[in-house]
């Protein structure tokens, strides 16, 4: 039987090293196609993939069966849960992979897409470019259909030349900016305020004008310190939560 074959990690030693294989597996299932096989490798060769340790692999992988997307059978193998529920509380460690496993798992329909002029706080991003390319994606539960959260994406032109608009149906930018243009990501800062939900979020995601909404902004920066891409997403606040765990060392 073929294996399900998730995508590579480069690891960060400042981090916990289950968690960072977790994220990654967990981006991985959730933005499988659906002809992908169900049963992933064994542990050991799971642990070779990502370069960790046997019972590192082994506690990633409780993290992902605790969360309903694995299950383990003695004797059959660890399978993908192909009903597994999607979208709900995702916890920031600080890793792209983490982010990239936030917003991974659900479907997108692009809204609308093309070049905008920086101006207004486009300008306090983008202060050597004149125009950047912005996308307005819809995205909603895989199961139920019901919409959970729409996202504004602005990325520097060069990088928009490279972004095939079909690969944003199932794959979140920030994997599509690493894995598929090559950029060079350095960081991604994170924002995440309360708000009550404008006519626009309130129409978009089916929910009553000035409900509670999560207003998050990620702001993703390659190595010389440019930013790369800036997302804007409302998340319905009844679907998310976010919790972020700092380390001390």
């Amino acid at each position: 039987m073929t294996s399900f074959a998730p995508d590579s990690i480069v690891l960060n030693r400042k981090l916990p090293l289950w968690y960072q294989v977790s994220q990654s597996l967990r981006a991985s299932i959730l933005g499988r196609s659906p002809r992908d096989p169900l049963r992933l490798p064994t542990e050991e060769q799971l642990a070779e993939h990502y370069g960790v340790s046997v019972l590192t692999m082994r506690q990633a992988l409780k993290e992902l069966e605790d969360e309903g997307l694995i299950s383990r059978h003695r004797r059959r193998g660890t399978f993908i849960e192909p009903d597994a529920r999607r979208g709900t509380p995702v916890r920031l460690l600080g890793s792209v992979d983490a982010i990239v496993a936030q917003q991974s798992g659900m479907t997108a329909e692009l809204l609308d897409h093309g070049t905008v002029p920086v101006t207004g706080e486009l300008t306090e991003y983008f202060p050597d470019l004149a125009e950047v390319t912005a996308y307005h994606r819809l995205r909603s539960d895989e199961q139920t259909g019901e919409p959970t959260n729409h996202a504004r994406n602005h990325v520097r032109p060069e990088l928009a030349a490279r972004i095939n608009p079909e690969d944003l149906a199932r794959q979140p930018m920030t994997k599509v900016l690493r894995d598929v243009v090559g950029a060079d990501i350095s960081r991604i800062t994170d924002t995440v305020a309360a708000r009550l939900a404008d006519p626009e979020t309130a129409r978009l995601l089916q929910v009553p004008l000035l409900s509670p909404i999560l207003h998050y902004t990620g702001v993703t920066y390659d190595t010389a310190g440019r930013v790369l891409d800036l997302a804007v997403i409302h998340y319905r606040g009844d679907r998310f939560s976010f919790t972020v765990t700092l380390d001390a060392t």
